[in-house]
């Protein structure tokens, strides 16, 4: 076993968008140094975040680690369903980064990996106990975010760049004034009362 894998999401539960997929692989003997003062991706801020994603870009430059990050599309949620889609995500990530199959695979939450791979462990809250998938939090959740600010661009009505797709009162308001976009999930929608308009 020579590689140790981290894997979250970022992304289930917002009402627009992709869901999106981190694995991060690092060496057995990765210096653990290196995730001093990592957390979750969601109790750092957005700086932190992309401070973090960038160190992460510089140590898979030197090749100390790799990484892989997988949107996969509102409409694969609506067609197959968000848990279909994280474990696609999941699945073409672990092949992208040539994930051998007795590595040693990390998973926050519900996850979990194909069932070829036999090392793999999902741990409740692992996103905060785990430092390699709290990288693999951020990396999915700074890709997901950035594709969330390119949209409100082409959205602007719904401003994206600050909700990112979550549900919260300034995006159901959007909703009911100018009614679904293309990148709406209509799944998630089917218990608010929207027009599919844009």
């Amino acid at each position: 076993m020579s590689y140790v894998v981290g894997i979250d999401e970022a992304g289930r539960g917002p009402l627009a968008g992709p869901v999106s997929v981190g694995v991060v692989k690092i060496p057995v003997n990765f210096n653990k140094n290196f995730f001093k003062s990592i957390k979750d991706s969601k109790k750092l801020t957005s700086e932190d975040r992309d401070l973090w994603f960038a160190l992460a870009l510089e140590a898979k430059k030197e090749k100390l680690l790799d990484f892989a990050v997988l949107l996969v599309s509102e409409k694969i949620i609506d067609r197959k369903g968000v848990v279909y889609a994280i474990r696609l995500g999941i699945k073409r990530c672990l092949e992208k980064l040539a994930i051998e199959e007795d590595s040693q695979i990390f998973l926050d939450g519900l996850l979990k990996a194909p069932a070829q791979f036999k090392h793999q462990l999902t741990v409740v809250k692992g996103d905060e106990k785990i430092p390699v998938i709290s990288l693999a939090s951020i990396c999915a959740k700074v890709i997901r975010d950035r594709r969330m600010v390119r949209l409100s661009k082409k959205f602007p009505e719904f401003s994206f760049h600050q909700h990112k797709g979550y549900g919260t009162v300034m995006h159901r308001e959007a909703l009911q004034k100018y009614g679904s976009t293309i990148i709406h999930r209509q799944s998630f929608l089917k218990n608010l009362t929207v027009r599919h308009t844009m």
